[in-house]
């Protein structure tokens, strides 16, 4: 009786061993598969960067093969930066000896195969050629090294701590940044690095890969929060706002409300009190968890009816709907996916840089980005049809702590 107890437990056991080799031989095995020539390409701009500037630690966790980013996300990143360098600092390159001869008629076929089996490393000589003569040109000067500056070392130590606690995939991020900063160098008009970095990251939405905002530059997108107030006028007869104006939820019942202009008397909307023709400014909203709407109302939007409030209609909006299912109001609509459905969200508004972003306060990340030249001006525009839960407006003092996790960096 005793034998086969143990017996029991002695096949789940060998039968876990036999697994446990089994992953430790799988693992072995995906080490050993070869690096393709984008990724060693990275790893190889990595350490060259490192070289030109005067401090960039967190680069050798790319040319020490720590993180290797996906080959597809190599190639992009090449294509991308090859693009940049190319019409900012240099004449057009001609590929020459690195373009791929056409193979012959004879031939088409192992060409093809080869071309899929390097999943499209082929055309990727012109474009590495572009990065390395910038990189190569950089280290010939005289006095080679660039000093990145005080707050792009902060960022860069953020974007590391958040790599290692594991909230970004790749350092992608952190190797843009310094890019960037070395750009800036050259240029007789200094600009912000950081925020240079996020304008560009909003306006192609390749921050859709990192959504993670800087520590720094999330208090500097805050420093231009507002004290926005509802417009009462402007909030739909179904609407309950609370005497402070700062509150609004569904009625049960309509109330009576003087017609005028500027009200909303289809959908569940108000717009906030002041509209903006220039500046950053930047409000925070606790939003329900079944249905909200929120972003900006052109001046020119009409507001009576049920025509769609989408970017043909003069709104530029963030909606939730049935509890899952998020949406940036462009036409069509451009869908997100359901696991960044937020509680609170962030609404920054750049005029002058043509950009509203939403970002998901709890977790200081990005959403989305409208890209557009405003020529108009542009309301805060809220909308609910909760019954039970407001949509809050919260104070503007809403600068975050830091999350260094020992002595801060930016204090």
């Amino acid at each position: 009786m005793m034998k086969d107890c143990l017996q029991f437990l002695v096949e789940p056991a060998k039968k876990l061993k036999i697994r446990l080799k089994e992953s430790r031989k799988r693992v072995r095995h995906e080490k050993k598969e070869p690096l393709v020539e984008s990724q060693l390409f990275i790893m190889e701009l990595a350490r060259e960067l490192n070289k030109i500037c005067q401090r960039s630690n967190i680069l050798g966790h790319i040319w020490t093969s720590e993180d290797i980013w996906p080959a597809s996300v190599c190639r992009d990143f090449i294509m991308q930066w090859a693009a940049v360098l190319e019409k900012r600092v240099q004449p057009r390159i001609i590929p020459s000896e690195y373009q791929y001869e056409k193979p012959g008629k004879k031939d088409w076929k192992g060409h093809l195969l080869c071309m899929l089996e390097a999943g499209g490393e082929c055309d990727m000589g012109p474009h590495k050629r572009v990065i390395m003569d910038w990189t190569g040109g950089i280290k010939n000067r005289p006095q080679p090294t660039v000093w990145p500056g005080e707050p792009v070392l902060m960022m860069l130590d953020d974007l590391e701590f958040q790599w290692k606690r594991g909230r970004l995939p790749n350092l992608l991020p952190a190797v843009e940044l310094v890019i960037l900063a070395v750009l800036n160098a050259d240029s007789p008009a200094k600009a912000d690095v950081t925020k240079q970095w996020l304008v560009g990251k909003q306006r192609s939405q390749r921050i859709d890969a990192t959504r993670y905002i800087p520590h720094s530059v999330w208090n500097w997108i805050c420093d231009a929060a507002e004290d926005v107030t509802l417009d009462s006028d402007s909030a739909n007869p179904d609407l309950l706002v609370s005497g402070d104006e700062k509150r609004m939820r569904c009625g049960l019942e309509r109330r009576a409300a003087p017609r005028c202009q500027r009200r909303f008397d289809g959908w569940w909307c108000a717009v906030g009190q002041e509209g903006y023709t220039s500046g950053r400014h930047y409000w925070e909203v606790e939003v329900g968890e079944r249905d909200w709407r929120l972003g900006v109302a052109k001046a020119s939007a009409v507001r009576r009816g049920f025509r769609s409030l989408n970017t043909d209609t003069g709104y530029l909006t963030l909606r939730l709907e049935r509890g899952a299912d998020l949406k940036a109001l462009t036409v069509p609509a451009d869908q997100l996916p359901q696991s960044l459905v937020p509680r609170k969200v962030g609404v920054y508004l750049d005029y002058e840089q043509g950009q509203l972003s939403f970002y998901d306060a709890e977790k200081r990340s990005h959403l989305y980005t409208y890209n557009e030249k405003f020529t108009e001006e542009l309301y805060p525009l809220f909308g609910t049809v909760e019954v039970v839960k407001d949509l809050v407006i919260t104070p503007a003092d809403v600068r975050q702590p830091c999350l260094c996790p020992g002595p801060c960096l930016w204090n």
